[in-house]
């Protein structure tokens, strides 16, 4: 899967995706409800780097696959809301 540009992005996105929900649905309630601000140092950097590599993925896939601008805006814009990665991902699967 990581042979391709496309395998990369989705392999990536999958990652970030997890990435982005455990830091809004598990570090953000134990910094603000438990008092444990480390989960979101911790998490939130490992989401910045999985968010860095997937922006790259995107490009790759823009440059190799020659995306139309919308496209590769549509999949940047999937990396800000929740979910948003899975359900890029289910339409780079089926095309």
């Amino acid at each position: 899967m990581f042979k391709t540009a496309m395998g990369r992005l989705r392999v990536v996105g999958f990652y970030e995706g997890i990435s982005f929900l455990v830091l809004l649905l598990i570090a953000m309630p134990l910094k603000y409800w438990a008092d444990i601000p480390q989960a979101v140092t911790v998490v939130g950097g490992l989401h910045g780097l999985l968010f860095v590599l997937y922006m790259l993925a995107v490009l790759h896939v823009w440059i190799v696959h020659r995306w139309s601008i919308f496209k590769a805006a549509a999949a940047f814009i999937a990396a800000f809301l929740p979910f948003g990665t899975f359900v890029l991902d289910k339409k780079l699967l089926r095309e």
